[in-house]
């Protein structure tokens, strides 16, 4: 009797080591599948919604995102409220129409809550950028067909606890829900995605309106 269960507690083990294994490999081969996409990219173009909800606080605002390597981004939000977040590759700018100031920062010290999408702006590699990467079974996706991977964005552990990505089976980000640590969720939404297709360079250029002054910041978080 001892020995059957011996060899059925190693059974179950061997069983148990396979389902992890393939569990494993199946996240590696949708975070390279998502890697390769976003490595043959050159630029995209989508319309996004943004929701924040923290301690007394619940927010949404919408726009146009574009994106065009090396580094760059333009967050152009429309709705409630008119402001522009961009970088031009060195430099991170940001702005709401009608203020007196402009803020800026060296792109290396941003510290920001839409930085986990700067991983898309070079030689995209999702395990080594997301910390403990997972598959998230217990989050529903909001696009049948998509899967949602967990992870903790590396450098970033002190501020942000979790990542969510939503990956559609074309190894599109669809969703991205950032965590912090102090309890507060930002859930980014992306559609009407155009790849590849033209974006202007003058974009990721700030211009000042006239009378606004621009001040740097030594860390930018919106």
């Amino acid at each position: 009797m001892r020995f059957r269960t011996t060899i059925a507690a190693i059974l179950f083990f061997l069983a148990g080591g396979l389902s992890l294994c393939a569990f494993q490999t199946d996240v590696s081969a949708i975070a390279r599948a998502t890697d390769d996409h976003y490595n043959h990219l050159k630029s995209s173009k989508a319309e996004f919604s943004q929701k924040y909800d923290g301690p007394g606080i619940s927010r949404t605002e919408s726009g146009t995102l574009w994106l065009k390597k090396p580094g760059r981004m333009r967050w152009e939000y429309t709705q409630p409220t008119q402001k522009l977040f961009l970088t031009d590759s060195q430099t991170a700018y940001f702005y709401v129409t009608g203020e007196r100031q402009a803020r800026k920062t060296p792109l290396k010290n941003l510290d920001d809550i839409r930085s986990p999408l700067r991983y898309l702006l070079g030689k995209t590699k999702l395990e080594k950028e997301l910390i403990g990467l997972s598959l998230a079974p217990d989050v529903a996706p909001i696009n049948a067909g998509d899967v949602v991977l967990r992870g903790t964005p590396k450098g970033m552990q002190d501020r942000i606890s979790t990542v969510l990505l939503e990956i559609s089976p074309a190894h599109q980000i669809t969703r991205i829900v950032i965590q912090e640590v102090d309890g507060a969720t930002t859930d980014f939404r992306f559609t009407n995605v155009e790849e590849n297709a033209p974006v202007q360079e003058s974009l990721f250029h700030f211009s000042a309106p006239p009378g606004v002054q621009v001040i740097e910041d030594s860390q930018m978080a919106q």
